[in-house]
């Protein structure tokens, strides 16, 4: 990869979040053990690996979390906020599928290569039109057993876009500091 190339990383967090927190059960098997990701250390991974020169990060706004959107901005996320509903089972909806896609395209002349980080099917069809703009660098999905089989066609041998952030927990789990 060029270093002199401007790329950016468009993160679906919410995906992200449940992607690696949550276990996984599979025909009644638990085949994947949720973890805390450590987002300091993503934003440097995103940094050192993929020369990401600007880290969009997808986010419901909750009046109260503030104190987190101000930590995650200081770790050098840049957050994008979508307004959420309160549902009536006391349950929040903020889903930033339509904000991600948007800003993808209101940013395209600003970025060489994109790195989208989420696994949900919503984004095939940014995905597929980044690829065919030579646009692409990788897209990293939060869980290797649990996303979209819009992107099984992903993985092909010549045409290997996909990495597992599941798979990085030994360098990305938040550890308590002592």
């Amino acid at each position: 990869m060029d270093k002199k190339q401007t790329n950016y990383a468009f993160i679906d967090s919410q995906n992200l979040n449940l992607g690696t927190s949550r276990d996984v059960i599979k025909k009644g098997k638990k085949v994947y053990t949720g973890w805390k990701l450590d987002y300091k250390r993503f934003r440097i991974y995103l940094k050192d690996k993929y020369h990401i020169e600007k880290a969009l990060l997808f986010i419901g706004y909750k009046p109260g979390n503030e104190a987190m959107y101000t930590h995650l901005q200081n770790m050098g996320y840049v957050c994008v906020f979508k307004p959420t509903l309160d549902l009536t089972e006391g349950k929040t909806k903020g889903n930033v599928d339509a904000e991600l896609v948007l800003h993808s395209m209101i940013e395209f002349q600003n970025y060489d290569r994109a790195i989208i980080v989420s696994g949900d099917g919503d984004f095939h069809c940014l995905i597929e039109y980044l690829m065919q703009k030579d646009k692409l660098e990788k897209v990293l999905v939060p869980n290797e057993f649990c996303y979209s089989s819009l992107f099984e066609h992903f993985s092909t041998s010549e045409n290997n876009i996909l990495s597992f952030v599941s798979q990085l927990k030994d360098k990305l789990e938040y550890k308590t500091r002592k």
